[in-house]
């Protein structure tokens, strides 16, 4: 679409993709244009992410104004292995760091 295309994986690649998604969640909305930019580049690369909707689910809402002060959308939680979050604002920057940790090179 955008002159990108993911590269089809391996069930063994997929299965690690998997498991590295796991940690990650995006806080959005359906209505919101930056939130629809985040959710196409997440489905060109085929990746698992957890959606969250902070319109239709308070507590997802609560949880990340609890957790950043803010909340605006698009937002990105990233967990890392030890449980530690940080969440990332910005659809250029949360595409940008996408691309960058998924996307292959070859």
């Amino acid at each position: 679409m955008f002159g990108h295309k993911a590269k089809e994986r391996s069930p063994e690649q997929q299965a690690e993709l998997d498991r590295q998604c796991q940690g990650l969640a995006l806080y959005q909305t359906q209505s919101c244009p930056f939130c629809v930019k985040v959710r196409r580049e997440i489905d060109r690369l085929k990746l698992p992410i957890e959606l969250r909707d902070v319109a239709r689910n308070p507590e997802y809402r609560r949880e990340q104004i609890d957790s950043t002060g803010r909340g605006t959308v698009p937002c990105l939680k990233i967990t890392d292995e030890q449980g530690k979050a940080t969440w990332m604002y910005e659809s250029e920057d949360i595409n940008r760091y996408l691309r960058r940790r998924f996307e292959s090179t070859d």
